[in-house]
């Protein structure tokens, strides 16, 4: 009999071997242990990643479906909340998107806080806005200085500036 404990284990065995999958360029084999690593024990970090999955392949709002499960889970994971606005943002639903980058910032579990002010700027330079872009390229440099896409953005935006 398989217990939780054990349910957990090959899980993430199946977690792991779907990222692998994924960034080797396997997209559906990744999908299926993604999925695998779901039923045996659903996390919010594997409906994330299964939506990561879909976005890579196009498909964002089965994509933005898995990340409103993961925030079920757990709404303290901000990770799901940057890949919905995200997401938005390759929908061209920038209003939208810009509620779900908030949530990200505020998220109390999330260690790539760089990414949501880095998409904010995103918006705010599609929008024309540019000293707001500016100042959220800049907050995601500051929150990891070798964030090159954040670097590039802030010297595109400043010599549009001058």
């Amino acid at each position: 009999m398989i217990n939780n404990s054990n349910r957990l284990d090959i899980a993430q065995e199946y977690f792991n071997k779907a990222y692998k999958s994924q960034m080797e360029g396997r997209l559906d084999e990744a999908i299926d242990y993604y999925k695998i690593s779901i039923d045996l024990f659903p996390t919010a970090e594997a409906h994330t990643f299964l939506g990561w999955a879909y976005s890579v392949k196009g498909k964002y709002e089965d994509a933005i479906d898995e990340c409103y499960i993961a925030i079920e889970i757990d709404e303290n994971y901000g990770n799901p909340y940057n890949d919905i606005g995200e997401y938005l943002i390759n929908l061209k639903r920038y209003e939208e998107a810009i509620i779900w980058l908030e949530k990200a910032i505020n998220a109390p579990r999330y260690s790539l806080r760089h990414f949501p002010y880095y998409n904010l700027g995103r918006i705010y330079e599609k929008k024309g806005e540019w000293f707001k872009a500016l100042s959220y390229y800049k907050d995601a440099a500051n929150l990891n200085p070798d964030f090159d896409p954040a670097k590039k953005a802030i010297i595109r935006v400043t010599t549009l500036l001058n």
